[in-house]
Parts: structure tokens; C-alpha cells; sequence
């Protein structure tokens, strides 16, 4: 009952983001896909993620010690400038993009893209990122649980409402900012890689301002269950074209 209760909140949202997008119409999603992906991810974390402890040691500030609100702010600020710093390093270094394309080749992002990511992105989190936050500083059982209420801001940021900030989208994150990043558009690569906070791309040169509603996704995508779980083995292989036949009584010019 206590797991159900900490998924709830996420379940909710998604499910109200999803009914949306579906009243709203548009292209055709790779739901299926996506949620198979949620379910992979879920069974990692609950069998090897438990192998791979996060850090347990002393750090250098004790959320404990500071009122709530500054505690949780300093929590807040460091688990997102971390997960921008990992999200960038994700699109820089091979065999992290070989994981993270996976997240990128949604034909069409929507709020279950949110969880489309390959199973190994959280160990990989687990023994970098959520472990060096850690150490900087010890949370509260409760700044961690609200801080999990918020992630599921993400699977807002991740819909596809028409929400755009324009010259405001420095301030937080939403659909039309982060579109911009899973744009197939060459024009718009490497930009506004910010999980919550674009203050992060402001300061580090890789703010921009949403820019429409881009095509998203990637030439290839995952066909089936066994291939979405070994995509960083697959992920650039070509794409097999589909050649239409002849008509019947035409014959090829040699």
C-alpha cells in the first residue's frame, strides 16, 4: 500500500496530461513503447538499483540542521544542476548518448515520454549524480519526498500542451522549452537541457527560447520489448527501407 501511495501522485498526473493530449488530438504516439519502458525501468530499480546503494556517509551540509525551506532549497538547487550536468555529459560522451537516444527517439513527445529512458540510466545516476548530492547534503526523509512530488513536473515539461513562457522561459521549464530539445531540427541541437530550473542553461550558454513546435524523434526507434532492452547495442543501426514492388507487367530497365 505504501508503494502505491508514492507512485499515486505521478499515476495521476500523467494520466490527466495523457487525457489532454488525447482531446487535443495530433500525431500518433509510441505509448506502448513508452510505458513497457516505465515498467523495465521499475523492475531495475526494485532488483539491481538495491545492489547499488547511494551514498550513506557523512556530507557537508546537514539538511537536519537548517530550516526546512533552506534545507530543501539547497536539496532542490543541487539534485537539478546535477541532473542538467548528467543530461549534458548524456549527449557528449558515446556510450551515454547510446543510452540516452533512447529517451530521444519518441516519434512524438508526449508526458509518457517522461519515462522512456533505458534501464541503465539509473545505476549509472545511482553511483554519479544522486550519490554526489549526497554528499554535499543530507536530506530529510521529508525534503526527499517532496522533492519527489515535484519531479512529476517533468512529465508536464514533457507534454504536448502549447505552454510557452516566450521571454519569460528562463524562469521554470515547460513543453514548449523542452520540445525544443528533442527537436529533430539541426538548428535547435544542444540547447535547453534543464531538468526544472533553465537558470542552469542561462548561466552555462545553452539557453534558448522555444522556438515553435518542432518535429521530434530519431530515424530509428525501438520495434519490440527486446530491442528497447539492449538499445545501446542497436540504437545506430541503419533503418531497413521498405522498397514498394512493381506494379504487375512492369519490368525494371537495365
Amino acid at each position: 500500500m505504501a508503494l502505491f501511495l508514492v507512485f499515486l501522485p505521478g499515476l495521476l498526473v500523467v494520466a490527466l496530461l495523457t487525457l489532454a493530449e488525447r482531446r487535443r488530438g495530433g500525431a500518433q504516439t509510441d505509448d506502448w513503447r513508452n510505458i513497457q519502458a516505465w515498467l523495465v525501468m521499475l523492475a531495475v530499480a526494485f532488483t539491481l538499483l538495491n545492489l547499488l546503494p547511494p551514498w550513506r556517509g557523512a556530507a557537508l551540509i546537514d539538511g537536519a540542521r537548517l530550516p526546512f525551506w533552506a534545507g530543501f532549497a539547497i536539496f532542490f538547487g543541487v539534485r537539478d544542476f546535477g541532473e542538467y550536468l548528467f543530461h549534458r555529459a548524456q549527449h557528449r560522451i558515446p556510450f551515454l548518448w547510446a543510452m540516452h537516444s533512447l529517451h530521444h527517439s519518441d516519434p512524438d513527445m508526449a508526458a509518457l515520454t517522461t519515462n522512456r529512458h533505458f534501464w541503465g540510466d539509473q545505476l549509472v545516476k545511482q553511483l554519479t549524480i544522486w550519490s554526489v548530492s549526497l554528499m554535499i547534503i543530507s536530506p530529510t526523509p521529508a525534503m526527499f519526498a517532496i522533492y519527489g512530488l515535484l519531479s512529476s513536473w517533468n512529465f508536464l515539461t514533457h507534454s504536448r500542451l502549447p505552454i510557452d513562457l516566450g521571454r519569460w522561459s528562463w524562469v521554470i521549464n515547460t513543453p514548449g522549452y523542452h520540445r525544443r530539445h528533442h527537436s529533430r531540427l539541426p538548428e535547435h541541437y544542444d540547447s535547453n537541457f534543464a531538468a526544472v530550473l533553465p537558470i542552469f542553461d542561462v548561466i552555462l550558454g545553452s539557453y534558448h527560447r522555444p522556438d515553435g513546435f518542432p518535429p521530434t524523434g530519431l530515424e530509428r526507434k525501438p520495434e519490440h520489448l527486446g530491442e528497447l532492452i539492449i538499445w545501446p547495442l542497436i540504437w545506430n543501426r541503419p533503418v531497413a527501407v521498405e522498397v514498394e514492388p512493381l506494379p504487375v507487367g512492369v519490368e525494371l530497365i537495365r
